[in-house]
């Protein structure tokens, strides 16, 4: 599998895509005005804290707190948390105080209302190692399964003396091969960084930022440039710059393959990147064959419909809805990417009524998602037919960094008809006609309501009149809304 970095950036955002044998599968988005932050470290203070939740809010000089569950705290904090929700202490009391300082690290954005989720197991990432200081000892990504390359890459990380080492090493995945002078290189730098975050922590009075994560242009060719990646193109010559002098400071084996693209074409546009970004916006996917996805994004889930559409097979019923689920799996895997959907992920394949065919698609599923740097994980078929899935979320989705919900409808996906509309005023009229004793009543409401009004509802508009002994006027407002109206007295 080939695969080529594009980093487009200007001055308001910067945008990261992933190709893949040509096609494109990742888009990451980093405006200015509104960084990420997750992987930032800040000294907060505890605002509040809440038993019934085993949780704490911290002030880390955000617009609205941040949340810490108890099982995010580590044993240096006072507890004992691991991060899977158990933690020697019964009370998140006996942990934290308010107005208690802390040292926190962003694991998730705010998203929607939410505020951004914190840990205190700090973790700081570089190019083949994540240092921990609550750990204490050495692990080796799972995704690296030679177990000679495990126990090299384990005695590697041993090696570092005592008094140098002030915490626990994980080697990543793109460890694997890297020389051990590569590997020493990287733990002594991530000491030496931790050593001065903790000098500013000493020296901060009060909440503040202490240790920023790289922006997102150098943070991907951290985490993003693997074995398989040929080129890495840029299309800003001060990035270019910038991302050189990172390289050969910590990935010089990939200097050749970061090269700056001058063309006077957009890069996302030679690349068809702008238009893959305008489909990932719209509620339907379709598939080669003739069938069609509908992705659905709530509050709670997301939820994702597969259907044969135009597709009829060539055999019969039940080998034509495998053939769309096989492909539906793998355009799902893809569109995850694509557009970062996380959470609780509801897939309605068609009902299959053989075994094995389910088998298949959720093996199918399985693979394509193998590939994804988020952490997934999937059920069985339930009873329903329905395939229940998580997706580690930190950042926001494409739609909500490049969207809003709709004016018209509130985020509904939907207005009233100006048939129903009209039976509001009228409605409404009634009841003021009987409330208030005025001479005559105005309605102002939207052209497509006031045109209905004088053509469908003339009927029912006369005979209320009538019926009230009151003249009614009608008013279009260009700036009305369709679910929009007011009835004025006069």
């Amino acid at each position: 599998m080939s695969e080529e970095i594009l980093i487009n950036v200007t001055p308001p955002e910067t945008r990261v895509a992933v190709i893949e044998n040509g096609v494109v599968q990742e888009i990451i988005i980093e405006r200015t005005g509104n960084r990420g932050l997750v992987g930032n470290i800040y000294k907060g203070k505890v605002c509040r804290v809440l038993p019934g939740m085993q949780a704490a809010f911290v002030d880390i000089g955000l617009e609205r707190a941040a949340f810490l569950h108890a099982s995010d705290i580590n044993h240096a904090n006072g507890g004992r948390g691991n991060g899977n929700g158990e933690s020697r202490y019964e009370s998140i009391s006996e942990l934290l105080r308010e107005g208690q300082p802390v040292i926190v690290q962003v694991l998730k954005d705010p998203l929607g209302t939410k505020g951004a989720r914190l840990t205190t197991n700090i973790s700081i990432p570089s190019r083949y190692l994540v240092f921990m200081p609550s750990l204490g000892t050495v692990g080796i990504s799972q995704k690296i399964e030679d177990e000679a390359e495990r126990a090299r890459l384990r005695e590697q990380l041993s090696a570092l003396p005592d008094e140098e080492r002030q915490g626990g090493f994980i080697a990543r995945t793109a460890a694997e091969g890297a020389s051990s002078e590569a590997l020493q290189a990287d733990m002594r730098f991530l000491s030496r960084l931790w050593a001065s975050i903790q000098e500013r922590v000493r020296n901060v009075q009060g909440v503040e930022l202490v240790h920023e994560d790289l922006p997102l242009a150098l943070r991907s060719l951290r985490d993003l440039v693997g074995p398989d990646v040929e080129k890495v193109r840029i299309d800003s010559r001060s990035t270019h710059g910038k991302a050189i002098e990172f390289v050969q400071q910590f990935i010089p084996e990939i200097k050749r393959q970061v090269e700056y693209y001058p063309g006077e074409r957009p890069v996302f546009e030679l690349y068809g990147v702008e238009d893959e970004i305008q489909k990932a916006l719209e509620r339907k996917v379709q598939l080669k064959s003739g069938g069609h996805l509908v992705i659905d994004q709530t509050e709670a889930m997301t939820t994702i419909d597969v259907n044969t559409g135009a597709f009829v097979g060539h055999r019969n019923l039940e080998e034509t809805i495998f053939k769309t689920n096989l492909e539906a799996a793998q355009a799902i895997c893809r569109q995850l990417r694509l557009r970062n959907l996380g959470g609780i992920i509801i897939i309605d394949f068609i009902d299959m009524t053989d075994p094995e065919h389910r088998r298949q698609v959720l093996r199918a599923l399985e693979r394509c998602l193998s590939h994804d740097h988020a952490r997934t994980h999937i059920t069985e078929v339930s009873s329903l037919g329905l395939v229940e899935m998580t997706r580690k979320r930190t950042r926001e989705s494409l739609e909500h960094i490049l969207c809003q919900p709709c004016p018209c409808c509130a985020g509904r996906g939907s207005t009233k008809t100006a048939e129903t509309i009209c039976y509001e005023i009228f409605r409404e009229i009634l009841r003021e006609a009987r409330q208030f004793d005025v001479e005559s009543l105005l309605v102002l409401a939207s052209q497509e309501v006031i045109d209905r009004l004088l053509d469908e509802e003339a009927s029912h508009l006369a005979e209320l009149e009538q019926f009230i002994g009151r003249p009614i006027r009608l008013q279009a407002e260009v700036l009305y809304g369709q679910e929009h109206f007011d009835v004025v007295l006069i």
